[in-house]
């Protein structure tokens, strides 16, 4: 992993807490949405880390009349010369990959949004009546620009839910910014070593799973997750901001998220500071706020923020 990040680094300027969830990201074998303003490197990030990983890489650009079938596949109409018949032969899409890049999602509308659904969630494509599965590993990798942007359709609730973590791009640093400037006008472009293999993918993200995790520590995820529901047990920063809240499947990508953190950093056991790192990101996306909300200025990590206040971790 240490090799790994080192590649990403031969592109990427700065953005360490990007690399670091994109790597969590990685290793618990969830999909994650990376959302920031166009030209803060959100695309040459996720392709650093394709050419890093000795996986099959595709890339789709996500525009509105991208069709569904553009990213599934199409049933092609071949006819046979030795007999004449004429038969259907299904022609996967690009989808079928370890890597996808699904670059500014958010600028196709819901339909075709919504027909990596299946591929996100069973890691197969029904097309004709037929189940196809998909390579493994497989990863969605997606970029995002801002709603308030021209030209933005919001992803459903159903997809989002789907990604194990939204990750903020945020502009660099005046010094990250300069070194950009340096790195990419000139002759000389970064080239990006291959440093793992799909069998070393699929074993560390079982070896995640081996990572522990103790029992207060589930007990807090559990007790914040249902927190994060408006209700009468529910604390006044949700039940004044939040319409509704995270589901089961927020508790189950902060265990792995929290575990996959944990191995990052060399630790078999996974701790108190891994779950409060990462409980925004796992949680920001699953949150639909208020009007008030949006009438105080508050965003989903204000919310989180409270949450991790109001539902404290007691060992023991």
């Amino acid at each position: 992993m240490d090799d790994l990040r080192a590649a990403i680094t031969q592109a990427i300027v700065g953005q360490q807490d990007v690399v670091e969830q994109l790597l969590i990201g990685l290793l618990a074998g969830g999909h994650c949405l990376l959302e920031g303003v166009p030209g803060l490197g959100k695309t040459l990030l996720v392709r650093s880390l394709g050419q890093a990983l000795e996986l099959d890489f595709r890339r789709v650009q996500f525009t509105p009349d991208l069709m569904p079938s553009d990213i599934l596949g199409t049933e092609l109409l071949e006819e046979d010369h030795g007999t004449g018949k004429r038969h259907f032969r299904f022609q996967p899409g690009p989808v079928f990959t370890n890597l996808l890049l699904a670059d500014e999602l958010n600028r196709t509308p819901p339909k075709t949004q919504a027909a990596l659904l299946e591929a996100m969630q069973e890691k197969t494509v029904s097309y004709g009546g037929v189940t196809h599965t998909l390579p493994k590993p497989f990863f969605v990798l997606a970029t995002q620009n801002p709603l308030e942007q021209a030209g933005t359709y919001p992803l459903p609730e159903a997809q989002l839910d789907r990604f194990l973590l939204l990750i903020r791009v945020e502009y660099p640093t005046e010094a990250e910014e300069h070194d950009i400037l340096v790195q990419t006008t000139g002759n000389r472009s970064a080239a990006v070593p291959q440093v793992m293999h799909a069998e070393d993918v699929l074993a560390l993200q079982a070896l995640v799973r081996d990572v522990h995790l103790g029992a207060e520590l589930l007990n807090w995820i559990t007790k914040l997750v249902r927190a994060s529901r408006p209700g009468p047990a529910a604390p006044d920063i949700v039940n004044n901001y939040v319409r509704w809240g995270a589901g089961p499947r927020a508790g189950q990508s902060l265990v792995l998220a929290a575990k996959a953190r944990a191995l990052l950093q060399g630790r078999l056991a996974a701790t108190r500071d891994d779950i409060a790192a990462l409980a925004a990101p796992v949680m920001r996306h699953r949150l639909l706020l208020s009007f008030a909300a949006e009438a105080e200025n508050k965003s989903p990590d204000d919310v989180i923020a409270g949450l991790l206040r109001a539902v404290p971790h007691l060992a023991g």
